[in-house]
């Protein structure tokens, strides 16, 4: 069996020395102070986030995974056991990305495609949530990156219309994991440039578009500066919402860290709410969701602001996974998305390798394609229901029984 991307990323002596001190669960400080480090001295005095320098615990989610998550120092990045940071395979399945989404260019670009991606199962249940209200299945992404937006509408049989991503090597990964849709719609170039955007919207003139979805950058969005051409902060949302205004899709689905609710007092999203309801879209509430609550084995915060040119009401989807709710699994773990995998070295793994790698988990059997979505949380509810004690009054007994 093949296997991609399973490598391991080099640690340099210092970063060997700090490793050995750091148990599973543990950081930064657990390194002791005669090694000498200048950034640690700094953390030490002005204190640090508690995922700097730290280990995975098998037992809980993984935090956030970074565009650095090969970097010791960056968040808590090493294996649980093996004395390693994770491989680029192993963050991919902890962004919920399968087995065979294969990722293309350097290791660097690898590690920057998987940590800026939307998980594919987060987008998954925006998909899915979605599919109710749409006409039309079709969909165009829009700031594609390596395409993890795309991925989990896959999952949800969308059907893929035309991409757009600038950088190269991100859309080198997008491309040759969507080998089946229309490739001459799926283009890397600069989404500012007006041929480039009159080719995506000429996708309408032949097609229904269901959907335009993309996370177009809105930190230094003004509506004061909204009708200034020289005011640049708001030129790439500006291009999204273009193609959004001539396309004129069902539905826009907007993607963005969960900073932009608060960004200028929360002015931001209610500015674009009123730029898009111009155009004749209703926008409900941003959905704030938690990745860990719909599969993805990490604690990872996103926000998606969707419009619709029929006044429909999005709901928030329901929780499956909570750690709290005593009828739903609970979050997804770190070892159940990676135990299986080959053991590894630092700095060892090959792009493709032979591999009798198998599921140790239900997770895994997702990841590994032996098993669907829908298959997969059947299986983890029925494992978390025959785990569930049951208490049954009895008059028969003065104690009570559990099943």
């Amino acid at each position: 069996m093949k296997l991609y991307n399973h490598i391991a990323p080099v640690l340099s002596k210092l970063e060997w020395e700090m490793a050995q001190h750091i148990p599973e669960g543990g950081n930064w400080k657990d390194i002791p102070e005669h090694i000498p480090s200048q950034r640690l001295v700094q953390i030490r005095k002005n204190g640090g986030r508690t995922t700097y320098y730290g280990r995975l615990e098998w037992e809980k989610p993984a935090f956030t995974i970074t565009t650095y998550f090969n970097r010791l120092g960056n968040s808590s990045n090493l294996h649980p056991e093996q004395q390693r940071m994770i491989s680029t395979r192993e963050g991919a399945r902890l962004q919920s990305f399968p087995d065979n989404y294969i990722f293309w260019g350097t290791k660097t670009s690898q590690y920057k495609q998987i940590g800026n991606a939307v998980p594919p199962l987060l987008a998954r249940v925006i998909a899915g949530n979605l599919a109710p209200h749409l006409e039309n299945k079709t969909y165009i992404d829009l700031f594609a990156g390596a395409g993890g937006m795309s991925a989990g509408f896959g999952m949800e049989n969308f059907e893929l219309l035309g991409a757009l991503e600038i950088e190269k090597n991100y859309f080198e990964t997008f491309r040759k994991n969507h080998l089946g849709a229309n490739q001459d719609f799926l283009i890397t170039d600069d989404i500012t440039k007006n041929e480039v955007k009159d080719k995506i919207k000429s996708i309408a003139n032949t097609q229904k578009v269901g959907l335009v979805v993309g996370g177009p950058p809105c930190q230094g969005f003004s509506y004061a500066g909204w009708r200034n051409p020289e005011d640049s902060r708001n030129q790439l949302f500006k291009d999204f919402f273009e193609i959004v205004r001539d396309v004129r899709p069902e539905f826009f689905v907007m993607e963005n860290v969960a900073g932009i609710l608060t960004m200028r007092n929360g002015q931001v999203v209610k500015e674009i709410t009123e730029v898009f309801s111009e155009i004749g879209y209703h926008v409900n509430l941003p959905l704030k969701l938690n990745a860990e609550d719909y599969g993805v084995p990490q604690k990872r915060r996103r926000i998606f602001i969707i419009g619709s040119l029929k006044n429909i009401k999005i709901k928030v989807p329901k929780v499956l996974f909570s750690e709290n709710q005593e009828n739903l699994p609970k979050p997804i773990t770190v070892k159940q998305a990676i135990y299986g995998l080959p053991t590894l070295q630092t700095g060892e793994g090959i792009f493709e390798m032979e591999s009798n790698y198998f599921a140790t988990s239900v997770y895994e059997k997702l990841m590994m394609s032996e098993i669907d979505f829908q298959e997969f949380h059947h299986l983890v509810r029925s494992e978390n229901q025959s785990q569930t004690k049951v208490f049954i009054p009895s008059s028969l007994s003065l104690f009570p029984k559990f099943v």
